[in-house]
């Protein structure tokens, strides 16, 4: 059986504090900025106008902000918009309808986002941490470990710069405006739990607080930390809970989601449960199909008696190629015999579109391996 993951993911495993990026203005609400900028010896109101480029016009060229005094502009963009992402590559697939981004943090730390567009909406997933300490061993990302948690700032910069790849028409046959953001990237969102948060509520702010999303249009995905659920449920947000389940049976799932064996499937889908009464959201059971792991007829039957009558949506996920793994996904007529059995048993089923299979960006394949370097380049699937 798989170890316990470890939950307080601060420290390193010597005990040290990681070594965190500069502030950014999206660490910080617009008061914040404001007293910063103040300390700069600048009128407040300037802090509006340069949070105004970053979420309003998706810009942070300095030379761009043409409203601020010539003799401040890099001074407050250096202070206010460090870099905090470094491209390394990009690849695409899907008629570049889906990208993926490589980025390098500032301690050489590499994440990774996606950026899907669809004819009616566009959607990037983003990570909240650099690796995953939760160990799901069909995932390539937590078989990597953990290293770090990302800044509020870093899992905002990742859905600010890729709204401006959205904005500048690069995703063809998609509105230009980015829409939807999931937290279903690198990480275990609920692990980095308050940095989340204020990243939810850059996002939804509207500009120049924030992006000015939707919140029923973010969606953070958990493999099941009960405690932080139910903390989640209080915040006064209306964000969509994705619950990583992968086996409706403790037996199972304390292989398959070792986090299991702290939290049992009964406990986690109470907090569910009370997550959707609460805050009146749906809750998505995100459930990967493993070949002759996960996918007997009696799994699904189990499954559907968990979920009937619930506020629930389940999304079956085929499993994706990752490197080394032992498991395959379920062959498409033992997917169809489960949706039909959780369909008769009253449970809204779909199969999730795998996009980005090709350039390791669908479901479970983020691992941030690739160029090391530091060249900054841009590459074609």
């Amino acid at each position: 059986m798989t170890s316990l993951p470890l939950i307080s993911v601060d420290p390193d495993a010597r005990g040290r504090r990681p070594s965190m990026p500069p502030r950014h203005l999206a660490d910080l609400d617009l008061s914040g900025r404001q007293a910063l900028v103040t300390e700069l010896g600048e009128p407040a109101f300037r802090a509006k106008q340069v949070s105004n480029h970053y979420f309003g016009r998706l810009v942070r060229d300095p030379e761009r902000m043409t409203d601020l005094p010539a003799a401040t502009r890099e001074r407050l963009a250096g202070e206010l918009l460090p870099t905090l992402l470094t491209p390394v590559r990009e690849l695409a697939c899907d008629d570049g309808a889906t990208r993926k981004a490589l980025w390098r943090l500032h301690d050489g730390s590499l994440v990774e986002s996606v950026l899907m567009g669809y004819p009616d909406r566009v959607t990037v997933c983003i990570s909240s941490q650099a690796g995953c300490g939760m160990a799901c061993p069909f995932c390539a990302t937590g078989q990597a470990g953990l290293t770090r948690n990302l800044s509020t700032a870093e899992i905002v910069d990742q859905a600010v710069y890729l709204a401006g790849v959205a904005a500048s028409g690069a995703v063809s046959g998609s509105p230009p405006r980015l829409s939807h953001v999931v937290f279903m990237g690198m990480g275990e969102p609920l692990a980095n739990y308050s940095r989340v948060v204020a990243a939810i509520r850059r996002l939804v702010a509207p500009a120049p607080e924030g992006l000015g999303l939707s919140q029923r249009h973010i969606t953070v995905s958990t493999v099941g930390l009960v405690p932080a659920i139910r903390r989640l449920a209080s915040e006064d947000l209306s964000v969509t809970l994705a619950l990583s389940l992968h086996a409706p049976d403790d037996e199972l799932r304390d292989e398959l989601v070792p986090v299991n064996q702290r939290w049992k499937v009964s406990e986690v889908l109470d907090a569910a449960w009370d997550y959707a009464a609460t805050t009146g959201r749906r809750v998505s059971i995100e459930y990967a199909m493993i070949k002759d792991v996960n996918d007997q007829p009696w799994r699904a039957d189990l499954l559907g008696r968990l979920l009937a009558g619930k506020l629930a949506h389940v999304n079956l996920i085929p499993l994706n190629p990752t490197p080394g793994s032992r498991w395959d996904a379920s062959p498409k007529p033992v997917e169809r015999e489960f949706v039909r059995r959780l369909r008769d048993a009253g449970v809204s089923t779909t199969v999730r579109d795998t996009r980005g299979r090709e350039i390791d960006g669908a479901c479970g394949q983020l691992a941030a391996a690739g160029d090391t370097d530091g060249d900054s380049r841009a590459a074609t699937a």
